[in-house]
């Protein structure tokens, strides 16, 4: 019988979460916590109900947004990164040496969010593992669980690639990252060598494809629809990577999945549609669960949430990074007078005169804030950009004009959709716009393989970073350098 060991930050292949922490991890997706209290338990318990494999694959959700990742600090990171936001805590702790470009290999942020994404890796390597053979849950449930966490390993694989490597149309056959498929439940196999760019998002769409194929196409409630991957998330996903990757006929392919031909765009299949809500501010604060969200963390419970360093809305609020007066905060959608735009209102100003994002309100514990994973939006304005690049004006410019025309009916283009180059610029220009703070803003930069703008914040000054300076992306970080033998040095 094989045991599952929990250990400590020991080093990055040794961030095992046991089977039976897994199932400690509160699940804000069913109230199913069927598990022994101990660190170390046999595989034939944790995988001996249905109720106990549930809290495996909700334990799984869990790591994704545990607030070292997706539930806050790399949102922020990839957010420090970019240009569209200031510094004001001069303090590494809050990620001043993320924003001003000087962290280094061994800085505790880049070793932690590799071990997050590992550790989310090797737990859904396990589930995969003992799911293969597993005679307790139907097939069709079986293969669900395994798809999600398909899914789950691909969206772990997919940060790492962006965050760690050389972006995809930059050089895809740089060395990346090492490719860990099979579960590791004891410590020791450090030891791997890394794959390329190109294998990693070969695998990243390989695992995506065959999620899709047996995952469930809706679930019992908006919450697990929004909370659990289904087939139009693995589908939307698969948009944002090939749109990494430059295959713009491969979005445009995904996209058409679920978004319908004309107006108005949205996805329908039995009882579920995705679509654009009606008022942007329902994303924020609102329902958190409603038919935009294709992917969300939900704080269900006050000791889920993260704390106060790690939350959205303390940093943006707080603040520890605010809106950057130099960027899209300066763009005439947010900052002229006459603009109608409701996205106006996610933007606040302080008694200092700095503007702050307030996507994320609850600046108070618990910081409850749903954090929205993949957003219909989102999909649409990949769909926009792969339409444009692939020479489909018509149908670009109509999915442009439907995410601006949610937030103000009455704009019109004037300019900037005339020919690709302008209707491409227009399009990056409404991401900025649109995904604001959601964690795009540097793998935007990265994937168009532009620079990292300097600017300029009470922190200091963060200078400029161009492609082939060697801190264009993190440095694979030194606990992998330290016990990988087979790491590139």
């Amino acid at each position: 019988m094989k045991n599952i060991i929990s250990h400590k930050n020991r080093f990055r292949h040794s961030l095992l979460v046991s089977v039976g922490l897994l199932g400690l991890l509160s699940s804000c997706r069913d109230n199913i916590l069927d598990t022994v209290p101990i660190t170390s338990i046999s595989t034939d318990a944790a995988y001996s109900t249905p109720a106990k494999i549930l809290a495996q694959v909700n334990g799984l959700y869990a790591q994704l947004g545990s607030q070292a990742y997706f539930g806050g600090r790399h949102i922020i990171f990839n957010e420090q990164r970019g240009d569209e936001f200031s510094q004001n805590d001069g303090n590494n702790s809050t990620g001043a040496n993320v924003w001003n470009q000087s962290i280094t290999s061994s800085g505790d942020f880049v070793n932690a969010v590799w071990g997050a994404a590992y550790t989310t890796i090797n737990s859904a390597n396990i589930l995969i593992d003992n799911l293969s053979t597993s005679t307790v849950l139907s097939d069709e449930v079986r293969k669900n669980y395994i798809a999600e966490a398909k899914f789950l390993r691909a969206f772990a694989y997919f940060s790492l690639v962006q965050t760690y490597a050389k972006p995809y149309q930059q050089n895809s056959a740089a060395t990346a990252l090492p490719l860990r498929l099979k579960p590791e439940t004891s410590g020791g196999n450090n030891d791997f060598a890394f794959s390329t760019v190109a294998e990693v998002y070969t695998q990243i769409l390989k695992d995506l494809n065959e999620a899709e194929a047996d995952l469930p196409v809706t679930y019992a409630s908006s919450l697990l629809v929004a909370s659990r991957a289904h087939k139009a998330t693995a589908i939307a996903l698969k948009t944002r990577v090939n749109l990494v990757k430059g295959d713009y006929a491969a979005v445009v392919t995904e996209a058409k999945k679920i978004v319908s031909d004309t107006a108005p765009f949205q996805y329908v299949s039995g009882t579920l549609t995705h679509k654009l809500e009606a008022n942007i501010a329902t994303v924020f604060g609102g329902s958190y669960v409603g038919n935009e969200i294709l992917l969300t963390i939900p704080y269900i419970n006050a000791t889920e949430a993260p704390g106060l360093q790690a939350s959205l809305a303390s940093n943006y609020l707080t603040p520890v990074i605010y809106l950057n007066p130099s960027g899209i905060v300066a763009e005439p959608t947010f900052a002229s007078a006459t603009s109608a735009d409701a996205r106006k209102t996610l933007i606040t100003t302080n008694a200092t005169g700095q503007k702050l994002l307030k996507k994320f309100p609850k600046n108070t514990a618990p910081f409850s804030d749903y954090v929205p994973i993949i957003r219909y939006a989102e999909v649409l304005l990949n769909y926009a950009e792969a339409a444009a690049e692939t020479g489909n004006l018509a149908t670009a410019t109509e999915l442009l004009k439907a995410v601006r025309n949610r937030s103000d009916a009455s704009y019109v283009f004037t300019t900037g959709i005339s020919t690709k180059a302008d209707l491409v610029a227009t399009i990056l220009n409404e991401r900025r716009i649109e995904l604001l703070g959601e964690g795009l803003r540097t793998p935007d930069l990265l994937r168009r393989v532009q620079k990292l703008p300097s600017k300029i914040g009470n922190a200091g000054v963060a200078p400029e970073v161009l492609p082939t300076a060697a801190n264009y992306v993190w440095a694979i970080p030194s606990n992998e350098l330290a016990y990988n033998k087979l790491a590139p040095k």
